[in-house]
C-alpha cells in the first residue's frame, strides 16, 4: 500500500488541503476504505481462493458482473504497477546529480529523457522476472523493503518532533475544495489491502486471520500517510514542498538539516516503489489468473510455470503494459493515479453490491469473519462508494481530464472487450462451481 505517491504527492495534499485538511483527507478516505476492507473481510474468510473479487462477485453478481468488478481493479493493480515504472526514475532523478540526460520527445510540453526509458524499462523487466520465478522470493524482498520504509517513517516523524516548526500554512487550506481534492487521491493511496485476498489460497494461515489482516493493514497505511504529511508540514509550507520533485525527502533534509538525511527519505521511496511495484503484480496477475481459469480470459494466461508454479503468463502481460509508461515521462504519473482510482472503486462499490447481494440470498454461509453491523454497514459502503465514482465523472468535483485521462480509461476498457472476445469456447464458470470450489478447499 506504500507506494512512492506518498513522497511526490505529500506537498500537493498539505498545499491543497492545508496540514489539518490533509489529514482530515485522509481520515475520511481512510474511513472508507475501512468500511469497504472490513467488506472484504469478511468475504475473503469465507472464500479464500485466488482472485478475491473475482470469486466473490461471481458467486453474488454472475459472470459479467464478475468480469466488470474484476477487470476494473486489475486496471488499478496495472496503473499502479506503471506509475511506479515511472516512479523509479523520477527518484533516480533526485538521488543522482544529472540523472536527467538525453531528451527523446515531449509528451504534454513535459521532456522524455532517454535515462528514465532505461531505467524504467529496466526496473520493469526486474520486478517481474522476480515474480515470474516464485512467490516466496518476492515475498521475501517485500519483507525488507518494508522494514526501511518504516524505518525512514520513524526519522521523520522524530525530526518533526524535536526540529520542526508548526505550518506557516492554514490548517484548512483551500476549504472544503481542498480536502475534497486531497480525497479524491486516497483510494490510489490505500489500494493495496485487496492484494491480500489476490493470493489467498498460496497463503498458510487462518481464515479469520486473513480477514484481520486486511483492516490491520489499513489502519496502519492510514497512520503513515498522516504521520508523513503532520512531519512535512512542520519542515516547509505547502507551497515549498510542491516545488520540490520529493517533498517528503525535502522535509527531512529541512529537519536535519542534511542531504545525507533527504537521500535516506528518498531511498526509503525507492523502497515503497519496490513493494508496490512486487504487490501489484502479485495481486494483477492472479487476478488475470482466475479470469482466464474461469473461461472469461484466453486460457493461454490462466498457465502455470512448471517449476516456479507462478502464473507465468498473467505476470509477463502486466509487465508487458507496464513497460509502456516510461516512454511517456513524468506526466505520466498524475493521469495514471486518476485513472487507476476510477478502476478501483469500481471494483469495491461492485464487492459491496455482491456482499450485500451474499447477505441477502445466503445468510447460512459460513462465515468466519462476521461484520458487525452486517447490511447496515453494506449500504453505508455502497453509498460512499457511489459518492466516490461519481466525483471522478464529467461533472463532478474533480473529474478526469479529457483526453489523457480518459483514453487511458476507455483504452482498457477496450482491450478487456477484445481479450473476452478472444477467450474462445471455455465454458465460463457459474456461481455453483465457485460454491463448490469453496466447500472443496475449505475440506481440504
Amino acid at each position: 500500500m506504500i507506494g512512492w505517491g506518498w513522497i511526490i504527492l505529500a506537498g500537493d495534499w498539505i498545499n491543497e488541503g492545508g496540514p489539518m485538511g490533509a489529514i482530515a483527507a485522509f481520515i475520511a478516505g481512510g474511513i472508507v476504505v475501512s468500511i469497504v476492507a472490513i467488506i472484504y473481510s469478511e468475504l475473503a474468510s469465507s472464500m479464500p481462493l485466488v482472485g478475491g473479487e473475482h470469486v466473490y462477485s461471481l458467486r453474488a453478481l454472475g459472470p459479467i458482473g464478475s468480469f466488470v468488478c474484476t477487470w476494473a481493479i486489475i486496471f488499478g493493480y496495472v496503473t499502479v504497477a506503471a506509475f511506479e515504472a515511472v516512479a523509479l526514475p523520477s527518484a533516480m532523478a533526485f538521488i543522482i546529480p544529472g540523472f536527467n540526460a538525453i531528451p527523446l520527445w515531449e509528451v504534454a510540453g513535459e521532456p522524455v529523457y532517454g535515462t528514465w526509458v532505461l531505467v524504467g524499462v529496466l526496473g520493469t523487466i526486474g520486478v517481474t522476472y522476480l515474480n515470474y520465478i516464485g512467490i516466496r522470493i518476492a515475498a521475501q524482498f517485500q519483507i525488507i523493503m518494508t522494514v526501511v520504509i518504516a524505518f525512514a517513517g520513524v526519522v521523520l516523524i522524530s525530526g518533526a518532533i524535536t526540529s520542526g516548526q508548526p505550518s506557516p500554512d492554514p490548517s484548512f487550506g483551500a476549504g472544503t475544495a481542498g480536502i475534497f481534492a486531497v480525497v479524491l487521491m486516497t483510494p490510489f493511496m490505500f489500494v493495496g489491502f485487496d492484494v491480500i485476498p489476490q493470493s489467498a489460497e498460496e497463503a498458510d494461515i487462518p481464515a479469520r486471520t486473513l480477514g484481520l489482516l486486511i483492516l490491520l493493514s489499513v489502519g496502519l497505511a492510514s497512520m503513515f500517510y498522516m504521520a508523513v504529511i503532520w512531519g512535512s508540514s512542520r519542515a516547509l509550507s505547502g507551497a515549498a514542498l510542491v516545488d520540490s520533485p520529493l517533498p517528503a525527502a525535502e522535509a527531512m533534509e529541512v529537519l536535519f538539516s542534511s542531504t545525507a538525511a533527504g537521500q535516506l527519505m528518498a531511498l526509503a521511496g525507492v523502497a515503497g516503489i519496490m513493494t508496490s511495484w512486487n504487490a501489484f503484480i502479485i495481486g494483477g496477475s492472479r487476478a488475470l489468473f482466475a479470469l482466464a481459469q474461469s473461461g472469461m480470459l484466453p486460457k493461454s494466461l490462466a498457465k502455470v510455470h512448471p517449476e516456479y508454479n507462478t502464473p507465468s503468463n498473467a505476470i509477463l502481460l502486466i509487465g508487458g503494459l507496464s513497460v509502456l509508461a516510461p516512454f511517456f515521462g513524468e506526466q505520466m504519473l498524475g493521469w495514471i493515479v486518476n485513472a487507476g482510482g476510477l478502476g478501483i472503486v469500481v471494483a469495491w462499490f461492485l464487492v459491496v453490491v455482491s456482499f450485500l447481494v451474499l447477505r441477502y440470498r445466503e445468510p447460512e454461509m459460513d462465515r468466519p469473519y462476521k461484520v458487525p453491523g452486517g447490511s447496515v454497514v453494506g449500504i453505508v459502503a455502497f453509498v460512499l462508494t457511489a459518492i466516490f465514482i461519481s466525483l471522478y465523472l464529467p461533472g463532478g468535483q474533480s473529474a478526469l481530464l479529457w483526453p489523457y485521462e480518459w483514453l487511458i480509461v476507455l483504452g482498457w476498457c477496450v482491450l478487456g472487450v477484445v481479450l473476452y472476445a478472444f477467450s474462445g469456447d471455455e465454458p465460463v464458470e457459474t456461481s455453483e462451481e465457485v460454491v463448490n470450489r469453496v466447500n472443496t478447499f475449505n475440506d481440504d
